[in-house]
């Protein structure tokens, strides 16, 4: 099923209607108040917050995903970011122990929170969970073949590639009753990840589909560590997958633990 003809393209609306997008999957408790705090900040900086989450994992994280209207984030916006959100976060002091702060771009299976993240990805498998049940089903795995409607009332149309024998194969979600999605790791989005890249930085290439499907070739041995992952034909020259940057920093807010001293910021790497 194609998209519906009068809806325009995420990227032919203007910047402005992108950034102020809301997004229909929202964060509980202090990931909460923090997206409260941050997302002003953000879009006068240009930028629109992805994600919130607090995790227990290296000690106390708080992960904050954000973007710019058209889906980019590279290692200097996240130290924008990170130089803007910072005092902010140390004057509202929402995280009541030390916590180590993360700033990141959404990365290749990045989480769908918006209308306009499901428009971008037309043709892609994503992983939904529901808060609301749809035919007695909440988690559905399918290729995303449509948004249709509009604001609260908008849907998304998929074909399911988790239909039992008798099941149909089309679901209709409603975007508002969707507690959780997020892109699936193929290898036609890492192909197409690796060639926006490569267009990105100018820099497209007669053996650009020979690298891609190097890449994307990795999936079918497994995961691995290392730059070997995405080893290609040039296997020594840096492939730039997203997510573009991370940047992180420990900070000890006011009501901390005694004794706990902050470190220094940890400069970002790029993944």
């Amino acid at each position: 099923m194609d998209k519906s003809p009068d809806q325009p393209s995420p990227d032919l609306l203007p910047a402005v209607d992108l950034l102020e997008e809301p997004r229909f999957a929202v964060e509980s408790g202090v990931a909460a108040r923090v997206a409260n705090i941050i997302q002003p900040v953000l879009a006068d900086l240009g930028f629109r917050l992805v994600r919130v989450k607090l995790t227990a994992q290296m000690g106390p994280t708080l992960q904050i995903m954000a973007e710019r209207p058209d889906g980019s984030m590279n290692v200097n916006d996240c130290e924008i970011v990170s130089a803007a959100l910072s005092p902010v976060l140390d004057v509202e002091d929402p995280v009541q122990q030390a916590y180590r702060l993360e700033i990141s771009s959404p990365g290749i299976d990045r989480p769908l929170v918006r209308a306009s993240d499901f428009s971008r990805a037309l043709a892609q498998e994503a992983r939904i969970e529901m808060g609301v049940g749809v035919e007695g089903r909440k988690r559905f795995r399918g290729t995303i073949l449509a948004v249709e409607g509009e604001g609260r009332a908008a849907s998304v149309r998929i074909e399911r590639l988790d239909a039992k024998p008798g099941e149909s194969l089309d679901a209709l979600l409603p975007l508002n009753d969707i507690a959780e999605a997020k892109l699936v790791l193929t290898e036609d989005l890492i192909r197409r990840s690796l060639k926006a890249a490569k267009e990105a930085e100018g820099e497209p290439g007669p053996d650009e589909a020979a690298e891609a499907d190097a890449g994307a070739g990795s999936l079918r041995g497994g995961p691995q560590r290392g730059p070997g992952r995405f080893a290609g034909r040039n296997a020594g020259k840096a492939k730039p997958l997203l997510p573009a940057g991370v940047r992180t920093e420990f900070k000890k807010t006011r009501s901390g633990p005694p004794g706990a001293a902050p470190r220094g910021p940890i400069r970002p790497d790029r993944t």
